[in-house]
């Protein structure tokens, strides 16, 4: 049986035809969802309002008490202005991640024409609140005052290079934690048929790697969101 592990990953028409600009494929489809999932658990969750909370609202209650804490943690009250897009890129990845883990699915954080997209815009809008609030003072961010003389304009250029980078490794870091981890799922799947009677091995093998993939794309969300609040920080308070 021939199993090809990267054959999850492209992204095709949902109705045939060639793929263009306004083409509807599977990557569009299971984005959707993922939208339509968290607006229904949020609205859901907080439709009652009650006393004793539900469920569904105790999840959402969860979920906006640690994404608040991380922002006034990391960033301080004053990141507390951009929470509500922290809140909805944390929540964004998190459900795509999870539910690209049900079988048949799309895993839309796969890809880095996404990620990418996510990771841009992250850095424009930290960039854009950077000079917005210190104006040209902010390139003061990549002069290191407190360094030796001769040291500033090499760790200027170190700077620089590194400040340029956060949207690729921001980006490479969900999607190939996602791509990987789905791969070795597909792998291992392939083995259960070619070895017959000892496909229980690789059976046994899946369930813990089912298992750590529910962890990592929990954990990936979370470091995406992290990452995002601190550059937010280093924008708002200029460290």
């Amino acid at each position: 049986m021939h199993i090809d592990p990267m054959e999850q990953f492209l992204v095709k028409p949902l109705f045939g035809g060639e793929m263009s600009l306004f083409t509807i494929t599977n990557a569009t489809l299971w984005m959707a969802i993922v939208v339509a999932v968290i607006a229904l658990l949020l609205l859901g969750g907080s439709n009652g309002r009650g006393h004793v909370p539900t469920r569904l609202q105790s999840v959402g209650e969860l979920m906006y008490g640690f994404v608040r804490q991380m922002v006034t943690d990391i960033a301080g009250e004053e990141g507390m202005k951009y929470f509500p897009y922290i809140f909805t890129l944390f929540l964004f990845i998190l459900f795509s991640n999870l539910l690209g883990m049900l079988p048949y699915s799309f895993t839309v954080t796969s890809h880095i024409a996404v990620t990418g997209v996510l990771a841009l815009m992250v850095f424009v809008t930290v960039t854009a609140i950077g000079f917005i609030k210190h104006g040209t003072h902010f390139f003061g961010f990549f002069w290191p005052k407190d360094a030796p003389g001769p040291l500033r304009p090499v760790l200027m250029v170190i700077e620089l290079i590194s400040y340029f980078v956060r949207p690729i490794s921001h980006s490479i870091r969900l999607g190939a934690n996602m791509l990987a981890g789905h791969a070795v799922l597909k792998v291992f799947a392939g083995f259960v048929g070619a070895l017959g009677v000892f496909g229980v091995v690789p059976i046994a093998a899946m369930v813990g790697l089912t298992a750590f993939e529910f962890l990592v794309a929990a954990i990936q969300a979370y470091v995406f969101a992290i990452l995002t609040c601190v550059y937010l920080n280093d924008a708002l308070h200029m460290h």
